[in-house]
């Protein structure tokens, strides 16, 4: 049964059952082919369960229900069809049946992991609409069911990542003799959990099990929002094999992924993520509490730049003639509805004079640069944390990078490029250590739907913000800034609470500017108080002009957490 819903009434349906196994880390391996305005290629699921995802019963009963009755049918993808490990050799194909699955015997979990608050949309909480008890026993199979839209999955498999050179070290084996699921289970274990000092390691190993060879086909299927996978005998999230590859390809229409042209006529391809997250740019886990890391090599045609959610500064490099790969990896965990990508021909925009303090700030190192000297202990869950690192307290310019068409040249030099540092310097004085250790801003295309929107490591910005004088490109600036804090290191549990983002970016906007500027106080003041009243004014004709139900928030208790974030379209 396939859930029908009505963009104007109805939220968007969460589907990953997160309250039993989550995703640590994903591992990308993508192609991007303007003629086909396709993305293809393959990813790596990484996956950590415990106590808290397991029933009580140590069994998870998965049901199903379909329009006729029938019992659950998974596809098996053709064995003439599979590929093969390298990304760069499928094709994509298409036709899957349509079904719905559903969780039986679950508490209402909406209000702890992000679902859906509403009980008749989302499978995953119990409904006696969407829900039912087929009594077939043959279901009593555990059901990994991932957020997924407007994909073509070709195939999924087990990861062989005992086959990795080296690998035995997260065993208490010297040599591997007997291989087992219980202890490919065991090795991601041990990998997902490695402490933070040993980031580049463990990234390491990563790459090399995404690389292993499969060791056995997953059954799937999918219908309108989700992929289900599972394996024949496996009951709960603990047997469920902990590394599995997905061999997908996105499509044209795909609502995560907007194919466009820059303003200089060039194709191009971004995702902005807000109308379904990016559930259809990659088979995931969207509920902000499933956070996880991830690392992503892309190819592209050597003439285009490759921009990501990423913490280093990716350079291109040269395969076979006419191609180019980048590399992007994420350390702080995140939830995968922040991740960003960009590819297009963006021109680098270089100030035409650097003062030695900006100079200072490109030469400082980054924390994964530096040896982390612990000054103190955050609450969140452990990663190579930048408030621990006594160099990266100091930095009140993380490095930077400005792109855009070369069209927008002289408008970037004219308006952006001297605000950047200003901007960054003051949110350092008002908060403190950024959350992350550098910065690239786009100049996206003009159908981009809004002035804004702040990913890790990287803002979006609308063209309409270099025109006309700086307060706005300034003050949006500032804005997209402060979602480095509020939003992406620190961001709200349920995606109904996304508003108080928003709230904090709006106000710390002001503050931002204001220090920017170098504003006296008093000025500060009339500055602030002229833009609550514009923002009033603006509010009351919304309230007037929108419906009824559209002006009524969810009642629910605040939940922050530091280690919850979500992803904040501005």
């Amino acid at each position: 049964m396939d859930l029908k819903l009505d963009p104007s009434r109805d939220d968007l349906p969460l589907m990953a059952n997160t309250n039993h196994i989550l995703v640590k880390h994903y591992v990308l391996d993508l192609n991007v082919d303007f003629e086909s305005q396709i993305i293809e290629g393959s990813i790596v699921l990484f996956f950590e369960s415990g106590n808290r995802f397991e029933k009580q019963s140590g069994s998870t009963k998965e049901t199903c229900q379909s329009e006729s009755s029938e019992a659950c049918r998974f596809r098996m993808p053709e064995p003439c069809h599979s590929p093969g490990t390298d990304t760069r050799t499928f094709s994509p194909k298409t036709g899957y049946n349509d079904f719905a699955i559903c969780v039986k015997g679950e508490k209402d979990t909406s209000g702890k992991d992000g679902n859906h608050d509403n009980p008749e949309q989302a499978c995953g909480i119990s409904s006696s609409t969407y829900c039912c008890d087929t009594g077939n026993h043959r279901n009593e199979e555990f059901l990994l069911v991932l957020d997924c839209c407007d994909l073509s999955v070709l195939k999924v498999e087990e990861v062989d990542v005992a086959a990795v050179p080296g690998i035995e070290k997260f065993t208490k084996s010297p040599k591997l003799t007997v291989v087992s699921e219980e202890l490919r289970n065991q090795i991601v274990h041990e990998l997902v959990t490695l402490p933070a000092d040993r980031w580049r390691e463990q990234l390491d190993y990563y790459a090399g099990c995404s690389q292993a060879p499969g060791c056995g086909d997953l059954l799937f299927d999918t219908d309108t929002w989700s992929l289900q996978i599972r394996k024949t005998g496996t009951q709960t999230a603990t047997d469920f094999p902990h590394a599995i590859r997905i061999w997908y390809s996105t499509k044209p229409q795909g609502r995560s992924v907007t194919w466009t042209s820059d303003q200089s006529g060039r194709p191009c391809v971004y995702t902005i993520g807000s109308p379904i997250n990016n559930r259809a740019l990659f088979p995931c886990q969207e509920p902000p509490v499933a956070m996880s890391t991830w690392q992503a090599t892309v190819r592209a045609a050597a003439s285009f730049v490759v921009l990501m959610s990423g913490e280093n500064s990716a350079k291109p490099t040269q395969l076979q003639e006419g191609c180019t790969s980048w590399h992007y990896y994420v350390t702080m965990p995140m939830p995968a509805s922040t991740f960003t990508i960009a590819v297009g021909s963006w021109t680098e925009m270089k100030p035409e004079l650097c003062s030695s303090k900006d100079l200072a700030a490109e030469r400082s190192l980054s924390p994964s640069e530096t040896d982390s000297r612990y000054v103190g202990i955050c609450g969140h869950v452990e990663y190579p944390c930048r408030f621990q690192n006594l160099s990266a307290t100091t930095q009140e310019i993380i490095p930077h990078r400005v792109f855009a068409p070369l069209c927008l040249q002289d408008a970037c030099q004219e308006t952006l490029l001297h605000l950047i540092p200003p901007c960054l310097s003051a949110a350092h004085s008002v908060l403190g250590t950024h959350p992350f250790s550098r910065l690239d801003i786009l100049i996206v295309p003009a159908n981009f739907p809004s002035l804004g929107m702040a990913s890790p490591h990287i803002i979006f910005l609308s063209q309409s913000v270099l025109t006309g004088t700086s307060h706005l490109c300034g003050t949006r600036l500032c804005h997209e800034i402060a979602h480095a804090w509020f939003g992406l290191a620190i961001g709200a549990r349920d995606w109904t609470e996304e508003w108080l983002s928003e709230g904090f970016a709006t106000h710390l906007e002001d503050v931002f500017w204001a220090a920017a500027q170098q504003l006296a106080p008093h000025e500060a003041q009339e500055q602030q108080e002229l833009k609550a009243c514009l923002r009033w004014l603006r509010l009351q004709d919304e309230v007037r002009n929108s419906p009824q139900e559209m002006q009524v928030l969810r009642d629910c208790p605040l939940r922050l957490k530091f280690e919850d974030n979500a992803r904040s379209p501005a």
